[in-house]
């Protein structure tokens, strides 16, 4: 097991889901003012590129690891700005993005988790569901259309699902991008007085903000019914993009850090190689 970096456990620790959620706009931990998160974000670029260019030729050298990070937050809280900001520090050929929308008529015909495991990470890639099977539970709970029976089977399932993920070889991280009513009010206002964002916004999602108590409803249930020893639940405070995407950055760099992956050894002599280089010339 990797040496763990000591900012970035306290940020694991510190963003655990176990009680009352932190304020949207604070900074539970780590750097509490802009320019120092920017100046950070910058410096945590090259770690997490470094770990993840290991961990992906780990999985081409055989390896069976991988990572998933589950992105969830209302409408607005970032999971776009998230992958962008974030996973855009590393190589793409190690990351695998899904965005899971409304399911379509040929995914209602199967099973909620089946066009969930279609899109798993491999062996050496970081994946990334922005929204995930967790949208199976809210959607349809607040909408009441999910008895309390059904959620206690969802629940039950999908814990068994992580736990399958996990032993099969995936480090689960779960990240609610928590966001204020206020802060979504001023996005949503900046994506209709702004052209160029006018494709962001979605009518739908004023609906969506109209229950808002039920949905923070239904992921304080989430959060005490899925956050386990191993796939615990993080919150990330998201009224303040530059904190989220320093929290998340860390998050991933400190759970690829214990990790401690590790480039594969090369199936022929260097050395041997080395001198067949010293006799080969340039191309006529």
């Amino acid at each position: 097991m990797g040496k763990k970096n000591d900012e970035g456990s306290r940020v694991r620790d510190a963003l655990r889901i176990t009680g009352e959620l932190p304020d949207p706009g604070s900074a539970p931990v780590g750097p509490g003012k802009k320019p120092k998160a920017l100046a950070k974000l910058g410096t945590a670029s090259e770690r997490l590129s470094a770990l993840q260019e290991a961990l992906y030729a780990e999985g081409v050298g055989g390896g069976e690891r991988n990572v998933l990070l589950v992105l969830q937050g209302m409408d607005t809280s970032g999971k776009g700005g998230t992958v962008s900001h974030v996973l855009g520090l590393v190589n793409p050929m190690g990351v695998h993005y899904s965005g899971f929308k409304a399911p379509t008529a040929a995914e209602r015909r199967h099973h909620y988790l089946w066009r969930i495991r279609k899109q798993l990470p491999v062996p050496g890639q970081i994946g990334v569901f922005d929204r995930s099977h967790y949208e199976d539970i809210l959607v349809p709970r607040v909408s009441g259309l999910l008895s309390a029976e059904e959620r206690r089977r969802r629940y039950s399932e999908i814990n068994a699902f992580e736990k399958e993920l996990t032993d099969g070889g995936t480090t689960v991280v779960k990240v609610f991008l928590h966001i204020s009513p206020e802060e979504q009010l001023k996005r949503l206002k900046a994506r209709l007085e702004t052209p160029e964002k006018h494709w962001k916004y979605n009518p739908g999602d004023l609906e969506a903000r109209s229950h808002w108590p039920a949905y923070q409803k239904a992921y304080a249930d989430i959060f005490k019914k899925t956050s386990t020893d191993y796939a615990p639940w993080h919150v990330v405070p998201a009224d303040h993009k530059w904190y989220r995407n320093w929290a998340v950055a860390e998050l991933l760099i400190e759970t690829l850090t214990e990790l401690d992956p590790k480039f594969p050894q090369p199936d022929y002599d260097v050395d041997a190689e080395l001198a067949k280089l010293k006799g080969v010339g340039v191309p006529a």
